[in-house]
């Protein structure tokens, strides 16, 4: 009996001994720990990346204009391999992309720089916040090379009404002034046709703007075509009928941020001047690059924190999902942790299915929604030695 009493004794001890050994390890959410400054948590974050070299100097800021010369140096120095992925999205297909913008610019700073993915969202993203610089990583060359279209059009189209008109190659018969909203805007090209003639003198500029290598000028070829052969209804799924429904392009200019109000980079001749002359300076740097890949962001960390800036937003799409196998979780998040951010950096995400349902305000489960949280988090998460997961991360969301 006593042996049985001295066995009993033993477990319990044990027990507690690994109870006690678990709270110490693993962090209880209801405990506060400080958290370390944003300084500190930049150097020990330093240590953990591979050396990137700056080849563009360092300053105290960020620059105010480019040369195309520098331009296109940083793309090609900057970038990884083009990856693959399994759609064409020539289109955003999300629908509440603009409802996170009410809270981000409540948060994030306007002298940083923005981080983006994908195609034209990134557009109304940087309109809304203002940064000083931007970069757009995207695994799809294809995707870079869209952007560089897009380019070569701000610089052609003196307003938005010449703006669309190029894009999707129609000339309608009444022409919006510059005080029409992105309705009328939209509604005066639902009837006109597209113009072969028109498309064919618009390529030509574009690739005269652009001096591009003959690979890279039949894809943006074939990614203008999309453009002119569909026109204002193209959306996510016009050229794949297994990819995600969305809206159309017109519908995703003309939406709201929820409260009634068009923050898209069409809604106003203000909004798209901003974009059209931040593309003017040449500091929207479109890239190809894997956000759990060794290059692409890192390289930017550096160079962002050589010109001592911080990171406003980084606008994720739904990536992460994509990510969550845990080698390339752990690479992103060490790649995230290696960026200059503080309290006001802020993560833009677009979440889907459960991952919504769990972040959807008042109880009210929607299938998709778009939220932001502090990239900070991850940063602690990576120096302390254990990078958070997904799930933790979209539950710091509001």
């Amino acid at each position: 009996m006593k042996y049985r009493v001295w066995i009993v004794a033993s477990i319990v001890l044990g027990i507690g001994a690994f109870l006690l050994s678990w709270d110490l390890l693993i962090p209880n959410p209801n405990n506060f720990t400080p958290r370390p400054t944003p300084a500190a948590l930049l150097r020990a974050a330093d240590g953990q990346s591979p050396p990137i070299l700056n080849r563009f100097g360092t300053a105290a800021a960020l620059p105010q204009e480019l040369t195309s010369e520098t331009f296109f140096k940083m793309i090609e120095e900057f970038s990884e391999p083009g990856g693959y992925f399994m759609y064409e999205n020539y289109v955003s297909n999300e629908r509440s992309y603009q409802e996170a913008i009410p809270s981000l610019l409540k948060i994030a700073r306007s002298d940083g720089a923005y981080l983006g993915v994908g195609p034209e969202q990134n557009f109304t993203y940087i309109a809304a916040i203002r940064p000083a610089m931007a970069f757009i990583i995207d695994i799809r060359r294809q995707n870079m090379l869209e952007l560089l279209m897009y380019k070569a059009l701000f610089a052609m189209a003196a307003n938005r009404a010449e703006f669309v008109s190029m894009l999707f190659s129609r000339r309608p018969s009444r022409v919006p002034d510059e005080t029409s909203t992105a309705e009328d805007l939209f509604r005066a090209y639902d009837a006109a046709r597209p113009e072969q003639g028109f498309f064919d003198s618009n390529l030509r500029r574009i690739k005269a703007q652009l001096r591009l290598r003959a690979n890279d000028e039949k894809t943006i070829e074939h990614v203008y075509r999309v453009f002119f052969s569909i026109g204002p209804d193209l959306s996510y799924s016009s050229t794949d009928s297994y990819a995600p429904a969305g809206p159309s392009y017109a519908n995703l200019m003309t939406l709201t941020d929820g409260n009634g109000q068009n923050r898209s980079f069409l809604a106003s001749e203000e909004n798209f001047r901003f974009v059209k002359e931040m593309q003017r300076k040449n500091l929207i740097v479109p890239l190809v690059g894997d956000f759990a890949g060794p290059k692409a962001i890192r390289t930017v960390a550096r160079y962002l924190k050589d010109h001592e800036a911080m990171v406003s937003a980084f606008y994720l799409s739904n990536v992460e999902m994509y990510l969550l196998a845990s080698p390339q979780w752990k690479s992103f998040c060490a790649n995230v942790a290696a960026l200059p951010v503080d309290q006001s950096s802020t993560f833009i995400r677009f979440l889907l299915g459960r991952y919504a349902y769990d972040v959807s305000p008042n109880g009210f489960a929607r299938r998709n929604v778009s939220a932001i949280s502090p990239m900070i988090d991850v940063l602690t998460g990576v120096v302390k030695g254990y990078p958070p997961s997904y799930y933790d991360l979209i539950h710091a969301s509001r």
